[in-house]
């Protein structure tokens, strides 16, 4: 044994041992790798660097910005909508909705952009069905794997095999290649998890979700012509139906309607004056024909995309004092808009605008950065709070969809390569505007980036110094007398389990040149052993640290690590027998 294989294989353990104990992170351990791989000779400074040009580091990164898109323009906002209404009827038919939807949104999006798009959704269905966050945060995460291993861009563990088997002579991964046997996981997931794993998943209480800006305001809104829900009463609308809004009163032009207000049919015009939370108060900006009072005729804000709302208390001898916003021109001296006024915990009742201040009045700003500083600086009242909550650019959403549509599709046909229309993808979606270039930037994940590119260069070396063929006929050995099938077997299972203990990127970087090899030595097709690391890899249950979504929910279902093994240990062996059957019929030998 040569001295470069005892320092690869050095480099092996102990980059197992810090990402299992997490001494370092994860990106900086393969930076190391790297660098200790160039330092040592094994390989030139080239390949060493490689790994930041590999065609899997680029399109994953424009698939983060294409990802980035749908999320800033609310395209996977929808989804969460229709989910916090069924949370109100029924548990069950929640949970299926919500797996199926996931894993289709996980198909075509990011793993872990779906995931932070739906926690506090789910949080918030858990509260008003007063369930246990649990029982929906585990489901959640485990169906967006699922999805994601239904499509080339589903998971980029997919992208990375895929990368690693094009690079070594293997014709490229389809884009729905996957879609055959990755269904077939889908279902039985879906069907494990109703039968069998719901039940097994502890009720932890969880985290309530919890409002940065607290306390409730008032404020008031006008019924535009496009609201869906004219024509409805009050209680049947999205204002009590989805966000709990308290309506107090309602006008139609200068007449006050009289209670049960709850009966009230809807009219474009109405005015109502509500009381809500802050989180509620955005909610009601991205609803489809509402318009805040505030913001009515206004071209200062309520359409400020990157705005914040910030919470200001009127100061004793504050300008503001015994005078209305009105009087003192607010929106032209500060160029911000008041959309709701709290006094000291009490509603007003009467209109924003014209409301008499009183020193310790709150009231909730909406200001970009450059008048927040303004804000901050000025004596006329005191910054208590602020919250940047998301907001959407809607006018773009179906540009978003178009353009990830077209990036789909012209790589599905065969029209350009992945890497490709990835790339081109992404540089659309900032041009259009659907991004801005700081919001690009933003949404790459960095972190995985820099893994990428340090684990992609030990793979290198793994090939260049024999330590992959000689593992190779390590497997061949020990399995390969009982034919390929034991092979993708085997392949599945070490993949699943070097998973669960560093990362799913890792452990396929350094197993896809091994099953490669592997296959050339025993003279079969390399693509069913491919397909075995790149599922195992992509669906992975037992524990919080082997997948990023899991490791997400892990704090708010305040889950245990044997949590995790008790639901995910049966669910991983069902997908190693079901590929140890099926991957052999999809790709034969």
């Amino acid at each position: 044994m040569g001295l470069e294989t005892i320092i690869v294989l050095a480099l092996i353990v102990v980059a197992g041992v810090l990402f299992l104990t997490e001494t370092l992170s994860i990106d900086l351990v393969a930076l190391v790798i790297m660098a200790t791989l160039i330092l040592s000779g094994i390989i030139s400074p080239d390949e060493g660097i490689a790994g930041f040009s590999n065609r899997a580091t680029v399109t994953i990164s424009a698939l983060f910005v294409l990802s980035g898109g749908l999320f800033k323009t609310g395209a996977a906002n929808f989804a969460g909508l229709f989910l916090s209404r069924l949370g109100k009827r029924s548990y069950w038919f929640t949970l299926l909705a919500m797996m199926l939807s996931i894993g289709a949104l996980s198909a075509f999006m990011n793993h872990t952009a779906v995931v932070a798009i739906f926690i506090p959704v789910v949080l918030d269905i858990a509260r008003d069905i007063k369930a246990s966050p649990s029982k929906l945060l585990m489901p959640l995460a485990y169906s967006s794997m699922f999805g994601g291993a239904c499509t080339l861009i589903g998971s980029s563990t997919n992208i990375l095999v895929g990368s690693i088997a094009e690079r070594s002579g293997v014709p490229p991964f389809g884009m729905f290649e996957f879609a055959g046997f990755g269904l077939i996981l889908f279902g039985v997931g879906i069907l494990y998890m109703f039968v069998i794993g719901i039940r097994m998943i502890p009720d932890r209480g969880g985290e309530r979700r919890k409002t940065l800006v607290k306390g409730h305001y008032f404020t008031e809104i006008v019924l535009q012509p496009k609201a869906r829900f004219l024509g409805k009463t009050l209680l049947e609308s999205p204002l009590v139906r989805d966000l709990d809004i308290e309506s107090l009163e309602i006008y139609r032009g200068e007449t006050r309607l009289c209670p049960p207000l709850s009966a009230v049919v809807l009219e474009t015009g109405d005015l109502l004056r509500v009381r809500c939370d802050v989180e509620n108060i955005r909610k009601l900006q991205e609803l489809k024909g509402i318009v805040l009072k505030s913001v009515l005729g206004n071209t200062v804000a309520g359409k400020n995309e990157d705005g914040f709302l910030v919470e200001a208390v009127v100061a004793p001898d504050s300008m503001l004092v015994g005078k209305s916003l009105q009087k003192v021109r607010f929106r032209t001296v500060f160029g911000a808009v008041v959309h709701a006024i709290r006094h000291r915990g009490k509603i007003m009742t009467d209109n924003v605008e014209t409301t008499i201040l009183n020193p310790g009045d709150t009231l909730l700003i909406d200001a970009d950065p450059d008048i927040l500083e303004r804000l901050r600086d000025h004596d006329a009242f005191v910054v208590v709070s602020e919250v940047q909550l998301p907001t959407f650019r809607k006018s773009k959403m179906f540009v978003a969809l178009a353009i990830v549509a077209g990036v789909i599709v012209s790589s599905a046909v065969g029209l350009l390569p992945l890497v490709a229309s990835s790339v081109i993808g992404a540089v659309l979606i900032v041009v259009t505007r659907c991004l801005t270039v700081h919001e690009a930037y933003n949404a790459i994940d960095w972190k995985v980036v820099f893994l990428l590119a340090g684990v992609l260069t030990l793979a290198t070396a793994l090939e260049k110094t024999g330590v992959a063929l000689a593992i190779a006929n390590l497997l061949i050995s020990a399995v390969g007398a009982w034919g390929p099938t034991a092979l993708v077997s085997a392949f599945y299972l070490l993949t699943s389990l070097f998973t669960e203990i560093v990362s799913n990127k890792a452990a396929a970087a350094l197993l896809a040149p091994i099953a490669i090899v592997t296959a050339h030595s025993m003279g079969i097709d390399p693509r069913p052993l491919l397909m075995a690391v790149a599922f195992a890899g992509s669906v992975t249950f037992m524990t919080p640290v082997g997948h990023q979504v899991n490791t997400m929910i892990h704090g708010p279902g305040r889950f245990r690590f044997t949590d995790f093994v008790r639901v995910g240990a049966p669910l991983n062996f069902m997908f190693w027998v079901l590929a140890t059957l099926l991957i052999p019929r999809f790709w034969p030998f």
